[in-house]
Order: C-alpha cells, then structure tokens, then sequence
C-alpha cells in the first residue's frame, strides 16, 4: 500500500519514468475523436449524441502497444489511473466514469492493477442546455507501462447535437465497455460480512460465491486514494462461502473510518463483483 506520492515517486526511479507529457488536439469526427499516439499506446473518445434529457454516453479508448500496461481506478503498488475532465465553461458535467473488470500483474514486489490490451471506459456527462450544439473540450491522463513508465496526457474536442442521431459503431463501443464492468452483488455473489477488528489492522470479509468459482478468489479492497488491500494471506472456503482475513496496513496520519466507504473487486473465475463496504 502505497500513497499517491510515493506511486510517483516509484515511477521517479532512475530509468523506470520518462517524464514526458503528450499534449495534441484531435480534430473532431462527428462523435468520434482521432487517435491520438505515444510511445506505449494511444487514446480517443467516442460519445453519442445527448439523449431528451440532456445525458451522454461515452467511453475513453485507451490501446496499449504490445507488452505494454495501463490502469484501473487505483493502479496498486505503482502506476497512474485513468482521468478525464471536461473544461467547465462547456455547461458540461461528468457525472461518473466506470471501469471494466481489470487483472492483477505481479512484478517481483510490485504488484499493479490494470489492463494489458485494448480496455473502454465508458462515462456519462450531463448537458445543461440541449438546444444548442455542445462544443466540448475534455482532457484524458493515464499511465502506460512497460519497461519505462510514460504519463500520457491528450486533448479532444468533441462537437455533439441533440438532432444528429445514433451512430451504431459508436454504440456498439459503448455497449460493448459497459457489459465489461463488473456485476452487482446478487443472491449467489455478494459480501455477507465484513469488520475490522478493534485494533484497526485487520479486515474481517465474508463472501458468498458462485457455485463451481475457484476455490481461491481474488480480493481486492481499495480505501483511501493510493490505499489497496491484496489477498495475498489463504482464506478458507465452506461450501460456497468463503472467508479471509486482510491486513489493512498503514492507513494516512489522523485517518478515521467511520462515515467512509471502501470499494471491494472480487474476483471468481469468469465472473467479477465490486460494491462498497461502509464503515460506521
């Protein structure tokens, strides 16, 4: 676990980090933006046209270059997430951005969270007035990895109207990022317990898994920005229940749990499961 400083400062070490920002504009494609490349991948955003209400679908394409990595909404040991912001003066607001099941990588020590092939995470903004034509300007920062790790930032303009229809490879990329997020919790997948002990240095978990998972999930808790719990430690599995024990680590200085929701990602064979766990 380690914080959002000291992940840069790991990218910092000698030659693991070329420091070194892109910055193109992407001409506009109706609801499509071009590519825009560097050294590890390249990058673009897709987005339909605003719906009655004002909300628009989209989705950040990042394709990483053969043996190359990118990441998930907390990297782990090192690395950079994915980030996209829309310039305020558009009347535009991003109102989530979602992210697809992601696989662990375990390099000797480091272990990081992300994506070694082409991922889509899909988004929704919200437009205050759909009767005019929505010029936007949004800006995306992520991490690609290899050997060296890059900060890779790009800028698009996107130019969207209310009456220019729905164009079916635009949908079918969204569609296609939104049935890769992770599932809901349900009947035969869910977290049926969870504590932490009252020294604050263990968390307690319970899952409910699907019948035929492997009979050792992957666990990934995420607390605090820069904060990750691994299941590194061995659970133990009763029928389709399984319980483990997670080190909750050193946690910021003055840090206070109550009120505070973690994110859980379970991982069981083909399916995935992430919710929230909310401490009182």
């Amino acid at each position: 676990m380690i914080s959002p400083v000291a992940k840069f400062r790991h990218l910092g070490l000698a030659a693991l980090l070329v420091s070194v920002s892109v910055i193109l504009p992407a001409s506009a494609m109706a609801e499509t933006t071009g590519w825009v490349d560097n050294e590890g991948g390249r990058m673009r955003i897709v987005a339909l046209a605003p719906d009655a209400e004002g909300n628009v679908r989209g989705a950040l394409q990042i394709e990483p270059k053969a043996g190359w990595i990118t990441y998930w909404r907390e990297p782990g040991d090192a690395g950079i997430p994915p980030h996209i912001a829309f310039a305020e003066t558009a009347g535009v607001s991003l109102k989530r951005m979602s992210y697809p099941v992601p696989r662990r990588f375990d390099n000797g020590p480091v272990r990081d969270i992300g994506y070694d092939g082409p991922v889509s995470f899909p988004f929704e903004l919200k437009i205050e007035d759909i009767n005019k034509p929505a010029a936007l300007a949004a800006s995306a920062f992520v991490g690609l990895c290899r050997n060296i790790c890059i900060p890779f930032q790009a800028d698009f303009s996107l130019s969207l109207k209310a009456d220019s229809g729905t164009s079916f490879a635009e949908a079918m990329i969204i569609n296609d990022a939104e049935a890769k997020l992770p599932e809901h919790p349900s009947d035969d997948f869910a977290v049926t317990h969870y504590s932490v002990t009252s020294d604050g240095d263990t968390l307690r978990l319970r899952l409910q898994l699907p019948k035929n998972a492997p009979k050792k999930p992957q666990v990934i808790v995420t607390g605090p920005e820069g904060h990750v719990l691994f299941n590194d430690a061995k659970g133990e599995r009763t029928d389709d229940s399984y319980s483990l024990e997670m080190p909750v680590g050193k946690l910021p200085k003055g840090y206070d749990m109550s009120g505070k929701r973690w994110g859980i990602l379970v991982l069981a064979g083909k399916r995935a499961m992430e919710t929230s766990l909310a401490f009182e």
